[in-house]
């Protein structure tokens, strides 16, 4: 298996539409290595093991051990920016790369690697406002044209530490207080066009990224919002040593079942299998897993 797990979609074409019999998310056990261990070299595994956005896990697994202490985690301006610069990046990748794909356009790869090479620079700030200006706005009017609006507003998830560590402390058999996954696949794509912009005006102006933590007496929980939803870590801290850890990214909450992808597609028909294949690769894009996965299709 994947360091990061396995994802696999059962789908099919049927009467008109994608019929999504299963969906299928396997995760390797990482976080119950950190059971026992010394609390602060657990936290610091955390972006060895999770490559993908490992700013964000660096930061939220140190916050929540920070909220477990009691403590608040201190922050420098360089983590701020590598935190904005990490969202601007995924979102950016999936925008200008496999978004037009979906769309029937050619991705915008020299625009993008230009970018990543300039992006930690010292005109990091001034190269995402070109890239945005020149390559990204005439990009989204293409993708609009081909894209199936329905008028529903897109939506983000709101961090809720507090929340969730009330269901840590409890560490009974309820379910994890998940966000609601997105509603709709142009309110998806819309989402994250707002994103870009919202995380270019923070990088500009210095702002915090949102980062939130809640805890105390051995419990700790922190949230951040990353490019591709909330980010959870819970950690259970006795005498310095990790007796419970929980880590949750959105992929987690979005592929939990079939739920999330069988609503995105529940309303749209297609003339022919192939199309609906398209559709249903759309959908997946919308949710946007943070491992490879697999289709298992059907022309039913």
């Amino acid at each position: 298996m994947n360091p990061a797990g396995s994802l696999t979609i059962r789908a099919a074409f049927a009467d008109g539409g994608v019929r999504v019999d299963a969906v299928v998310l396997e995760r390797p056990p990482l976080t119950r290595l950190f059971v026992g261990q010394n609390a602060d070299a657990a936290v610091r595994l955390v972006p060895h093991l999770y490559a993908l956005c490992a700013e964000a896990q660096r930061l939220t697994a140190q916050a929540a051990l920070a909220a477990a202490d009691g403590r608040t985690l201190a922050r420098s301006e360089l983590d701020e920016r590598l935190l904005w610069l990490e969202m601007l990046h995924e979102n950016l990748w999936r925008l200008l790369l496999d978004w037009p794909v979906a769309c029937g356009l050619p991705p915008a790869r020299d625009a993008f690697v230009a970018w990543r090479s300039d992006r930690l620079g010292v005109d990091g700030a001034a190269a995402t406002r070109r890239l945005i200006d020149e390559t990204l706005c005439p990009l989204v009017e293409k993708c609009r044209q081909t894209l199936v609006d329905r008028g529903i507003a897109p939506t983000w998830p709101a961090p809720d530490a507090g929340a969730w560590l009330s269901w840590w402390r409890a560490a009974d058999a309820a379910p994890a207080p998940r966000p609601a996954p997105p509603e709709d696949i142009t309110a998806a794509w819309l989402a994250r066009v707002a994103d870009v912009a919202r995380a270019a005006a923070a990088l500009e102006a210095g702002e915090p990224f949102p980062l939130v933590a809640a805890g105390g007496d051995g419990f700790g929980v922190a949230q951040s919002v990353t490019a591709r939803g909330l980010l959870t870590h819970a950690i259970a801290v006795e005498q310095g040593r990790v007796k419970r850890y929980h880590l949750e990214a959105p992929t987690d909450a979005c592929f939990a079942g079939r739920e999330a992808l069988a609503a995105l597609l529940a309303r749209r028909r297609f003339d022919a299998a192939a199309a609906a294949r398209i559709g249903l690769e759309t959908a997946i894009l919308a949710l946007d897993p943070c491992l490879p996965y697999a289709v298992e299709w059907k022309d039913a």
